[in-house]
């Protein structure tokens, strides 16, 4: 009897330990965001760009603020100002500038939008994982992925202001440091004490309909944790293709802002994307 336990529960672990796996492949590996020195980079398999400075958007104005603190600012209306002081713009200037501004607004809070969903597609493969092996006291891994939620959009969005800085990557890269890892951990291993019961009871049928062979228990369970993962993927693989769309927006914006910086010399100082090499 002993064996079997340790056996069952080592094979289940192996089980849960592939959809935590994934979660955390989904919660950090849609690569929209590394980070460098001074600038954050935006990548994917079709483009590899580079995020520099602060950007802050809030209902009636957009603010990029640079490494030394020099602030350019666009109101809703179109008006330009460069440490406080108004620029003086034609009208096809601050056509390009209202335009490229709309896009920012569009545009960047996708960050925090597909973030967002990569923690909540994880929970999708941890309440899978529960259902399956019948872990009835998931409590502890529906905390900490709210938690994590929390902090992520708390970081994009402060005051009602939408934040894209490099010390908010900083913060989000930290969230999934050994500190998270450790708190995956003892959420999987709580679960699973809380509902040993009803786990080794789903265990033993599993057991029971593989007719007491362990090698065809064992195959049942790993084609049980492929089907898991299979449900995941798909939407992990869609997560993948906002991602991508998103970095190719991205790159459409670097464009806007190269044209803008040709009315506008004085721009060059607040670029925002630069492409990778």
């Amino acid at each position: 009897m002993k064996t079997f336990t340790k056996k069952t529960l080592s094979t289940h672990s192996k089980t849960l330990g592939t959809a935590l796996i994934l979660s955390s492949g989904l919660l950090s590996g849609s690569a929209l965001a590394h980070n460098n020195l001074n600038s954050i980079n935006i990548s994917s398999d079709s483009c590899n760009m580079a995020f520099q400075h602060t950007v802050r958007i809030q209902p009636n104005t957009l603010e990029i603020q640079t490494q030394n603190d020099h602030v350019m600012r666009i109101e809703q209306d179109g008006t330009l100002y460069i440490n406080d002081e108004a620029i003086s713009l034609s009208s096809q200037e601050q056509q390009t500038l209202e335009n490229y501004a709309d896009n920012l607004r569009q545009q960047l809070p996708q960050v925090a939008n597909i973030a967002l969903e990569g923690v909540k597609i994880a929970g999708i493969a941890i309440d899978e994982v529960g259902n399956a092996f019948g872990l009835n006291s998931m409590d502890s891994m529906s905390e900490l992925m709210e938690e994590l939620s929390v902090k992520i959009h708390d970081q994009f969005y402060q005051d009602g202001t939408f934040v894209m800085s490099q010390q908010g990557f900083d913060s989000i890269d930290d969230t999934f440091g050994e500190s998270f890892e450790s708190k995956m951990e003892e959420a999987m291993q709580a679960a699973v004490m809380d509902s040993i019961g009803g786990l080794l009871v789903a265990l033993g049928s599993e057991l029971i309909g593989s007719g007491g062979d362990m090698d065809e228990f064992e195959k049942r369970m790993e084609n049980m944790g492929k089907q898991i993962e299979q449900k995941v993927a798909l939407q992990a693989k869609n997560l993948e293709q906002k991602a991508e769309a998103f970095c190719g927006s991205i790159e459409q914006l670097a464009l806007q802002e190269d044209q803008l910086q040709e009315f506008l010399p004085e721009l060059k100082a607040y670029d925002l994307f630069a492409v990778n090499h």
